[in-house]
């Protein structure tokens, strides 16, 4: 069975990563404009710099959770592809092999020369961390007013599933919202999240749980039904 999980910051919150957005808006006390946006590199971009490494050294602490392992363990007898919101390497070690991260990854940079010129770093980005090219690196994050270029590969991937698991996420945040739209009719569709926005309906199943718990039951359901 093809199966397509897309997932947000639930998935990671009950690893200790805080979700960037507070309920004020505001992201780890910075307006996100001035911490994710390129207008707001190029105004400070010490700050963040700074901003980042915070968050990289803070994903560098913390572990996969259950949620992140039962994912991974779909593999064992379905073809999952992940496609994640989050910025973190998290699905990764829990063992999933095939991720797609719409937003970027913390543990890489790029340059601001060349956007296809992509480094692994899991160290503090300073100014003056220059690519080959002798232009500043930059965190490798889809920051707000930026194209999401993996959008169209995820919409064939959801298109083409017989299943569709959404964890973690509100989906509010577009583009990526707009994923569950290109789900077939006869795909299994399931919702975790516990204050789901939703009901259960014919084409969406709501497990109103944290993502650890509400996770292995969508495989057990789905282990009754393939």
């Amino acid at each position: 069975m093809k199966i397509a999980v897309l997932t947000g910051a639930g998935v990671s919150a009950e690893s200790g990563l805080k979700t960037f957005r507070d309920s004020n808006g505001l992201w780890e006390g910075h307006d996100v404009m001035s911490v994710a946006s390129p207008q707001g590199f190029a105004n400070d971009p010490a700050l963040v710099l700074d901003f980042y490494n915070q968050r990289r050294k803070q994903l560098l602490e913390v572990s996969p959770n259950a949620a992140h392992k039962a994912l991974a363990q779909l593999e064992n007898k379905h073809d999952v592809t992940i496609i994640t919101q989050n910025v973190d390497d998290l699905h990764e070690r829990a063992g999933s092999t095939n991720v797609l991260h719409l937003h970027g990854e913390l543990l890489k940079v790029r340059s601001t020369f060349d956007e296809d010129l992509i480094l692994d770093w899991k160290t503090d980005l300073n100014i003056g961390d220059f690519c080959e090219h002798n232009h500043q690196l930059r965190p490798h994050i889809v920051w707000f007013g930026e194209a999401v270029p993996l959008i169209e590969v995820a919409a064939e991937i959801v298109e083409q599933a017989d299943a569709v698991i959404i964890v973690g996420t509100s989906m509010q945040v577009y583009p990526a919202a707009g994923l569950i739209q290109y789900a077939r009719e006869d795909a299994l569709c399931y919702f975790v999240d516990p204050h789901p926005s939703i009901q259960s309906n014919s084409r969406i199943t709501v497990i109103a749980e944290k993502a650890s718990t509400g996770v292995p039951k969508v495989m057990k359901a789905i282990e009754k039904l393939s």
